[in-house]
């Protein structure tokens, strides 16, 4: 007689990254909040100032965008008990897909639970066997998730690097679909999509391009419509996916594209078919927080500023930050033990960041994540940055 051996638990059992991590004091993740998520956040009954969070616009906060979940929340109740499909939908799911398609500026959108949902929903659904998928080798989670969802065979250019990506295309089957998909600005270096030139040669391959503007959307473009709109390129671009969960201040995501294109991914996305529809209270959030952004520019504005004082005076400080020009911005630490020792340091000191570590990225790309939010104050980022040079001259990062 055989004995049960439960692979699974044995194969489980043997990670153990993080004991080793939290062994050393160094644990910097899951810390619990206990605030709302703001420019200055309560850990631990502690007040520290929040850099590493994605409401670039600082909207989470904002009494209009609470205001809208609390009324959505007395009319439709919590949850909408179905996906969008059967008995999910519902009028202001439909209202928020109408203006979304109108403010980037598509003929339609459709509205998704996550934005990772929506990447999941549009990449495997559009494309199938024989046909291309077209990767930055930096692009997000999600993107790399859809493209394995798919039967079509996934291929990966060096990160904004025009000439890998068209010796890729000319290695693709001309009469096969190519759908090239990029980040909008990348949401761990900071720097934008070469979309310019990405278009160019989409049309000599005749492939088609889709955006995801997850950490673009309110942050760039006229008026905060995103990358393509940054470029002028809005209608070269075949998708355009984007989040609530960042400048939007919500959860939850959406895609933008011509009716054709958005009727057969509405019809046969099975992230969409068969997940619960975006809360009542998300998609009230969502819209509030839309209104916000266009009829009060000067959120984004003063975001813009915070950020080219920040890139400034990293610069300035002799600090190795990539090439980021938006309100990510990479610190390049380049060594795993040095990042989390940094990032435990400036909890300590009171500045929330992120550190970005292997297995994620090799050890000699660690990097500390510092991301600006609209309604950061002068005095707040420099209390940060000052803080982060102390951290980095100890650890001898910076001279």
């Amino acid at each position: 007689m055989t004995t049960y051996k439960n692979i699974m638990r044995e194969r489980v059992a043997r990670y153990d990254e993080p004991q080793k991590v939290q062994a050393a004091g160094l644990y910097p993740y899951f810390r619990t909040i206990e605030s709302e998520q703001d420019t200055e956040v309560l850990i631990n009954g502690k007040k520290v100032l929040m850099f590493g969070s994605n409401s670039y616009l600082g909207l989470t906060s904002h009494p209009k965008v609470k205001e809208a979940a609390i009324a959505a929340i007395k009319k439709y109740g919590s949850g909408c008990a179905g996906s969008r499909y059967l008995n999910g939908t519902l009028d202001i799911h439909v209202e928020l897909e109408e203006k979304l398609a109108e403010f980037v500026g598509k003929d339609g959108a459709l509205v998704y639970s996550t934005g990772f949902q929506s990447n999941l929903g549009a990449i495997p659904t559009v494309t199938g066997r024989n046909d291309y998928i077209l990767l930055d080798e930096l692009d997000h989670a999600s993107i790399i998730e859809g493209a394995r969802l798919s039967f079509a065979k996934t291929l990966k250019f060096r990160h904004n690097d025009m000439e890998s990506l068209e010796k890729i295309l000319q290695r693709c089957e001309p009469e096969a679909l190519k759908l090239i998909v990029v980040d909008g600005i990348f949401s761990m270096e900071g720097d934008i999509a070469n979309l310019p030139e990405i278009v160019q040669i989409a049309k000599m391959y005749n492939a088609n391009i889709m955006v995801d503007d997850a950490h673009s959307f309110g942050v760039i473009g006229k008026q905060g419509r995103g990358v393509a709109s940054h470029f002028g390129l809005t209608a070269e671009v075949d998708i355009i996916m984007g989040t609530f969960s960042k400048s939007l201040a919500s959860i939850g995501g959406f895609l933008a594209a011509d009716k054709d294109t958005i009727n057969f991914i509405k019809h046969t996305s099975r992230s969409l078919i068969f997940s619960a529809s975006a809360t009542p209270s998300a998609t009230a959030s969502a819209l509030a927080a839309l209104e916000i952004i266009k009829t009060e520019p000067h959120y984004m504005t003063q975001l813009w500023k915070n950020t080219y004082y920040s890139l400034n005076a990293f610069h300035r400080l002799g600090f190795d930050i990539a090439h980021s020009c938006t309100p990510i911005i990479p610190i390049m630490i380049r060594d795993n033990a040095k990042t989390f020792i940094m990032a435990k340091t400036l909890m300590e000191e009171g500045v929330f960041v992120n550190p970005v570590v292997q297995p994620a990225v090799p050890n000699d790309s660690t990097l500390i994540r510092f991301s600006l939010m609209a309604t950061h104050t002068q005095a707040q980022i420099e209390y940060a940055i000052d803080k982060i040079a102390q951290a980095a001259r100890k650890l001898e990062i910076i001279q």
